[in-house]
């Protein structure tokens, strides 16, 4: 089985949620089927629904040889919509994905977005989202309207993530330190790999991954540049004994329950990912439509060179174990 780990849709019915919405995030429409999205003054993304549509989707996954794209709605999340309008954002988007997956006959899987930082309408949407629409994870950005992930206020999300055992796959976003690396395009080049990177460090360092051990988190595109700092990261915790507060291992050690999936355009990366993480925690992510999935796999050839067992794992072995592909869920 291949299996495209990070692959996005776009509801138009959400989309329409942004346009004049007060939210940090609004939506202009430019065209039968694009809008263009503003985040503030720091960032504008053109948003084509035709480039989400299934048809198209499932076209690339036959032209690649995938057999199920997990799916996902990109950003923006609902916490960049006014806070009265967040469940409705989260609601829209997953009965979405529940139909896709549904009419799909086996292609897609999906995974929940949720109305964070309200908790308790996530926590009702989470268990919704599962039970009944049958998602099998769900959709974390690297902060949530400006709540960075170990807030306390989010300690019983993680908990009905733990216990019900679904994967919690993080997500870039427009970082709120944007405005300063605004020139250049230097936010979707470079700040969205930092940002799932402290992300993913204050799930460690706040204790998150200490007191959910059962919580499986994806940390996308390679992991961003975290296992690249991991070796600073380790001297500052285990030698000079900085940021321990909320940790009784080292951080490498909360890493090693972390999955990667592959989205870069760079064997070399690729390489170092594997060196680094192993062939049992690397997943196959193409992020379509903003990229061809045929690139990600070219990359992944070039990069790895592994026995063929290793190499099913990685293009789908790992990915349907951690989120029981082929399996009943709900």
């Amino acid at each position: 089985m291949n299996v495209d780990v990070q692959s996005h849709v776009f509801p138009r019915d959400y989309a329409e949620l942004y346009v004049d919405a007060p939210g940090s995030v609004t939506a202009e429409r430019a065209g039968s089927s694009r809008y263009l999205l503003r985040y503030g003054g720091t960032q504008v993304f053109m948003l084509d629904l035709e480039d989400y549509s299934p048809e198209r989707k499932l076209e690339a996954m036959d032209a690649a040889g995938i057999d199920v794209s997990v799916l996902s709605v990109n950003i923006p999340s609902p916490s960049r919509l006014p806070p009265e309008q967040r469940l409705a954002g989260a609601q829209i988007c997953n009965d979405y994905l529940a139909d896709l997956v549904g009419s799909s006959r086996g292609r897609f899987a999906a995974i929940a977005s949720l109305p964070l930082p309200d908790v308790d309408a996530s926590l009702a949407e989470l268990d919704r989202a599962v039970h009944k629409l049958g998602l099998r994870g769900v959709f974390l950005c690297s902060h949530l309207d400006g709540v960075h992930l170990d807030d306390p206020s989010l300690e019983p999300f993680y908990a009905a993530v733990a216990n019900l055992q679904v994967p919690l796959v993080l997500h870039p976003t427009v970082p709120t330190w944007g405005s300063h690396v605004k020139d250049h395009s230097m936010i979707p080049m470079a700040a969205f790999m930092m940002d799932t990177s402290f992300a993913m460090l204050r799930l460690i360092l706040g204790g998150v991954m200490e007191r959910h051990p059962a919580l499986q988190v994806v940390h996308p595109h390679v992991g961003g540049v975290l296992p690249y700092l991991m070796g600073r990261v380790q001297e500052q915790t285990e030698v000079k004994r900085r940021g321990r507060d909320h940790i009784t291992q080292s951080p490498a050690s909360y890493y090693e329950r972390v999955w990667l999936d592959l989205v870069t355009p760079s064997a070399q990366a690729m390489r170092y990912a594997l060196e680094f993480a192993g062939s049992e925690r690397l997943m196959f992510g193409s992020d379509h439509p903003w990229v061809s999935i045929e690139v990600i796999q070219d990359y992944m050839h070039e990069g790895l060179d592994l026995t063929e067992d290793r190499m099913a794992a990685i293009r789908g072995g790992n990915a349907a174990t951690l989120f029981g592909l082929g399996l009943p869920q709900g």
